[in-house]
């Protein structure tokens, strides 16, 4: 089976973490409030953000503001059912860590978060093309990431179109011209 360049890099962001020691990183608190989450929803949703998208030469999740913008699509852009979802899946999180480990998702080691999160990740692989609570969020946190100032222009090659106007520029310059 092929991986694509974001499962490759969301597998390498969470070995990352589990190796980071073993330890329960500190969580600070939120600096933003949530409007669709609860307080606990939403804390589970920034761990689990700068997991997928952590911090490394390029901003991480929370430099981005995914949480926040997470939380502003489940307000006002996706439809209540389907935010259910997702906060029903963030809630199952928190429970089966406290199943599997006696703690909350928040408390848990950097390996143990990493460890959900991939087996997690492997349901939603398997269950597609049902949706699954992990893989719906994932998708919002890949498009607030990637669509964000610090994503578009320190993660991504930042292009602006149309760009500058150069009238009159001889076509030895420019090569062969551009089809869109």
């Amino acid at each position: 089976m092929l991986m694509n360049r974001r499962d490759a890099l969301f597998g390498l962001s969470l070995t990352i973490a589990a190796g980071s020691g073993g330890y329960a990183w500190a969580q600070p608190a939120l600096g933003w409030t949530p409007t669709a989450l609860t307080a606990a929803q939403a804390q589970i949703l920034d761990v689990v953000a700068e997991l997928v998208y952590p911090k490394t030469d390029t901003p991480g999740a929370r430099e981005a503001g995914v949480p926040q913008m997470v939380d502003k699509a489940l307000k006002g852009w996706c439809d209540p059912m389907q935010a259910g979802f997702i906060k029903s899946g963030l809630d199952k999180l928190d429970t089966d860590a406290k199943a599997a480990h006696g703690a909350g998702f928040v408390a848990l080691t950097a390996a143990q978060q990493g460890a959900m999160l991939i087996r997690y990740d492997q349901e939603a692989t398997a269950a597609r093309p049902q949706p699954h609570p992990f893989g719906a969020l994932k998708d919002l946190m890949t498009i607030g990431y990637f669509t964000s100032k610090p994503g578009a222009t320190v993660t991504l090659r930042y292009d602006p179109v149309p760009g500058d106007f150069k009238g009159c520029v001889p076509m030895k310059e420019i090569g062969r011209a551009w089809a869109t």
